[in-house]
Order: structure tokens, then sequence, then C-alpha cells
């Protein structure tokens, strides 16, 4: 069947097994100090090893694969670590938190500055980036962080993407817009999960490419909501 599916570069791999590592399934291992993927039924094509990779060796492709299989999968994650998922990004939790009705969204302005936010969306070049802050956010944080739109957003251009669902590599593209525009500073806003570090790596590429000097300030957010 034709589904999607991860690839590894095995030039770019440099056998660090991070992606070994965060690969839940046990879709990937390590062989002679590389880390291929062993079996295509073990791979959800959910992507935990992308944001892992320290060099980018891993994208999605579409290709003939044989299916996902849950309980193959299930059977291989039991020799890897005893069937329990050991990833903080999607451990549930209740956050103990009840519905309030102080600071409902219709009394709070938006500090979206332009349309749309979305990095796979927004232009290259553009009037509105000029003289402006960008703000690199991951989707999340607008959700976890009560107060995003005013610690963060207010007068900068707010990029928001998800490194682990929209499966692409942001870098070319953040080194473009980068690269294109006169930005005054750059902050980079993400959750405290391993896959969000993703966008950190992005960033820090994006910079390597256009030759960019900023010095990007980062905030972590963690899953009940705080300013880590």
């Amino acid at each position: 069947m034709m589904r999607r599916i991860i690839e590894i570069d095995e030039q770019r791999c440099n056998g660090c097994g991070a992606c070994a590592a965060a690969c839940h399934e046990g879709a990937i291992a390590m062989v002679d100090g590389r880390a291929p993927l062993i079996r295509d039924d073990y791979c959800d094509g959910l992507g935990d090893c992308l944001p892992a990779c320290p060099v980018g060796a891993i994208r999605f492709v579409e290709r003939e694969a044989a299916e996902y299989d849950v309980s193959v999968a299930a059977r291989r994650r039991k020799e890897k670590n005893d069937g329990v998922c050991s990833c903080p990004g999607t451990t549930s939790e209740y956050l103990g938190k009840e519905s309030s009705r102080v600071g409902l969204c219709e009394e709070r302005p938006s500090c979206l500055l332009q349309w749309p936010c979305q990095i796979k969306l927004v232009p290259v070049k553009a009037s509105f980036y000029d003289g402006r802050k960008l703000l690199i956010a991951a989707t999340c944080t607008a959700y976890a962080y009560a107060s995003m739109h005013e610690k963060f957003m207010d007068g900068a251009v707010t990029l928001v993407g998800c490194p682990k669902l929209d499966g692409v590599d942001y870098s070319e593209k953040l080194a473009a817009i980068i690269g294109e525009n006169d930005f005054t500073e750059i902050s980079l806003v993400r959750m405290e999960v391993p896959c969000c570090r993703g966008l950190e790596l992005a960033l820090d590429r994006a910079l390597e490419r256009c030759g960019g000097e900023f010095d990007v300030k980062e905030s972590i957010v963690s899953t009940d909501g705080k300013i880590l």
C-alpha cells in the first residue's frame, strides 16, 4: 500500500542513536554505526524520530510500504521498553484546572499582527515583516500559556508550527524569511516536550543557512502552563 513513512539518509546519519531512542515503536535500530528503518510495519508514520535527529537525516516520504501493524509493533515495543511509552510529550495527565469565566477571549484583544500565521503558509517576503520582532512559536504554546498574546506576541510577527505533526523541515523557509526581511529581534517559544525541540533545531539551521547573527530569545513552556 502507498502510505507516509520515514526515510533515513544514510549519508547524513552520524550514528548518534537519538532517533532509535525516540522511536517508541522500535522501527529504528542501530546497525553498524548507522540507524536504518528495520521494518516498514513497525513504523507508524507519526515521526517521533524527526525532531530527535540533530543532522536532519530523516524525512517523510510517500511510498509503497507494508501497512503499520499495531500488534507486531506492540510486541516490538515491549521488547524494547517492556511496553511502557516513556515519551513525556504523549503522557496523559489531568492538570487540575477548573473552568473560569474571568478573562474570556472576547474580552481580551488578540495580538496577532498578520495572517496567515502558519510557517507553511506565510509568504517569504512581506511588508509587515520589516522593522518588526519575529516570534517563532510552537502551536501548543498558545493553548498552554494563558498570557501568550500579551507576553510574547504583542508587536511581533508570529509564525507557528508543529514539527511533529506538520512533518516538514522548516529550516529552509525560515532561512528565506529571516534572510529576506529586516527583523529587529527573534524569539522562540516552545513546549517542554522533546518533540518540540525540532522547532529549535530548525531555527538554528535556518540561522546557519542565512548567516544570521541574531541572539535568539528562547522561552520554554511547561505542560501545566508555566514558563520554565
